[in-house]
């Protein structure tokens, strides 16, 4: 971790200033032939996705009059388009907002709006959920392009016959002259190589991905914690263990689903890792320690400082001396991670959202005057000194590999006309990593909670993994003394039915509509025989 840091300072060192894309022009210069994408049954080198970023830049360039430092909305999956239209703009001395392709309505307004950004270029599969916004994005003056040959939706305009045609002669680095360590190269809202070539899939499959991995001679994969236990749930096949695949990193993966996948797929080299794509501090688990995120290091402490903080789960919030600073706690047991804002470790913040920033920033810890970025998560340190995640705190959890924000889906439900307030929260299902979503609802006076009406409104403005699974139905919602939502009770109990004798509702994806929750609906979650 210390070679990787004292490698990007140096780079930060050099004038010119050395970016991203002059690193991949260098790759393309040593090794144009080399395969740089595989997917599905097309190979792309380094020389051809060279060629065809270059013929995007120009493209956008013609049709759109880009300028350097302008922001662009991605708003496409997992294709080598992707890959060329977000080199393509790094050209122009331009950044890319990656939009979820989940998204949809308000949140894809919204995620849209954050960047900046004056264009969006979507995949023609995309197309219904533009047409969705496109009267507000046409208010706000955003071009809009559709990746196909043509459209007739006004308002939208084909984008893939002006690349076709575009030169693929290099640009002049004169139009992107103004690059610096500061320039942003994309703005991302969601949980995210290094010159490994690159093996794309348009959508995740568990019972192909090992046939994918042979017929590509994979060696390293990168997961999150679901992706394996995906994995560990298909049936058993003769040939678990013939691959090649050598290491495997990524972060989120539980220690009995970590021990299956060794048993059963063989010695691959598990790097689990913690960060955060809005933090300033990151760890790794070098040696292997089955379900740690890493070990404490004098060195990288001392480098760059963090703490576990003693917080009250209860009042959702830290605990202070009377002096009002913070409590480190000891080895076993579990705190609130932050760690210190330096030169070294900066936090950049979030785009468009002070408020938001200066919420991250957590200020007189253990002196007055000091700062510290807070993670928001709840890491444990044993006597060995390994490090280990526990859970999240506040207004967002972790399901499907996505994150979720609870306030997001507490304003959708709102706008029901049969809900006045909503606390939203994550649960914990047996066999399944991260927290599933539920929300306790007060209904306004004299309405009826209508279960096809919710399944309606939230299939329509919530993506798949945002969707409350599970709603309670409550006279009152139940504050804290400064009117903050109390939601330790609530997640406590689950949707256990025996605990609650308030109206609690199912997502019945079959039937379309929330249904009563029964005594034999919850054994079937739990067995497995109802999937979520």
């Amino acid at each position: 971790m210390l070679a990787i840091k004292s490698q990007r300072m140096g780079y930060r060192k050099r004038e010119p200033f050395y970016t991203l894309l002059d690193r991949f022009l260098d790759l393309v210069k040593s090794q144009p032939g080399k395969p740089f994408i595989l997917f599905e049954d097309e190979v792309y080198t380094y020389q051809d996705v060279d060629k065809q970023s270059t013929k995007v830049a120009r493209a956008l360039k013609e049709c759109v009059r880009l300028e350097e430092g302008d922001t662009v909305a991605l708003f496409l999956g997992n294709e080598p388009c992707f890959v060329w239209l977000w080199l393509g703009l790094v050209k122009l001395g331009c950044a890319a907002a990656m939009l979820n392709i989940h998204i949809r309505s308000k949140s894809l307004l919204h995620c849209f709006t954050c960047s900046g950004a004056k264009v969006l270029i979507a995949a023609a599969e995309l197309q219904g959920a533009v047409e969705e916004v496109l009267p507000v994005l046409q208010e706000q003056g955003v071009r809009v392009f559709i990746l196909s040959e043509a459209c007739d939706t006004p308002g939208m305009e084909s984008l893939l016959g002006r690349i076709r045609e575009a030169s693929d002669q290099p640009l002049s680095p004169q139009v992107r002259s103004k690059v610096t360590i500061n320039s942003p190269v994309f703005y991302f809202y969601t949980s995210g190589t290094t010159g490994i070539t690159v093996v794309l899939r348009r959508k995740f499959s568990a019972s192909k991905f090992w046939d994918d991995c042979r017929k590509y001679n994979v060696t390293v994969i990168q997961y999150i914690g679901e992706t394996m236990r995906y994995l560990c749930n298909t049936p058993k096949r003769d040939d678990d263990k013939h691959h090649v695949v050598r290491r495997a990193i990524g972060n989120g993966i539980r220690a009995d689903v970590w021990t299956t996948f060794l048993e059963r797929f063989g010695n691959v080299n598990i790097k689990e890792f913690y960060a955060a794509s809005d933090g300033n501090f990151s760890l790794i688990n070098y040696v292997g320690k089955v379900g740690a995120v890493g070990r404490v290091n004098f060195i990288h402490k001392r480098t760059f400082p963090y703490a576990l903080l003693k917080y009250d789960m209860e009042r959702e919030e830290l605990v202070r001396t009377s002096d009002d600073l913070c409590i480190e706690v000891p080895k076993g047991e579990t705190g609130l991670l932050v760690s210190k804002i330096t030169d070294i470790a900066p936090f950049a913040g979030y785009s468009g959202n002070p408020e938001q920033t200066e919420r991250k920033r957590l200020r007189d810890v253990f002196e007055r005057g000091d700062v510290y970025f807070n993670s928001g998560d709840l890491l444990r340190i044993d006597m060995d000194g390994f490090i280990y995640f526990q859970d999240r705190v506040g207004d967002t959890f972790r399901w499907k590999g996505e994150n979720v924000a609870t306030t997001e889906v507490s304003d959708i439900l709102t706008t029901m006309a049969s809900i006045q307030d909503a606390n939203v929260y994550g649960v914990r299902v047996p066999g399944h990593e991260g927290r599933i979503g539920m929300a306790a609802v007060m209904l306004r006076d004299g309405a009826q909670f209508d279960c096809t009406e919710a399944f309606v409104h939230t299939a329509n403005y919530l993506p798949s993994y945002a969707r409350p699974r599970f709603i309670r139905i409550q006279k009152t919602l139940e504050l804290t003394g400064t009117f903050k939502q109390i939601k330790a009770k609530l997640v406590e109990e689950g949707f256990v039915p025996a605990k609650i004798q308030e109206p609690l509702f199912f997502l019945d994806e079959e039937k379309k509509s929330y249904i009563p929750l029964t005594q034999d609906i919850y054994e079937s979650i739990l067995s497995g025989n109802v999937k979520l």
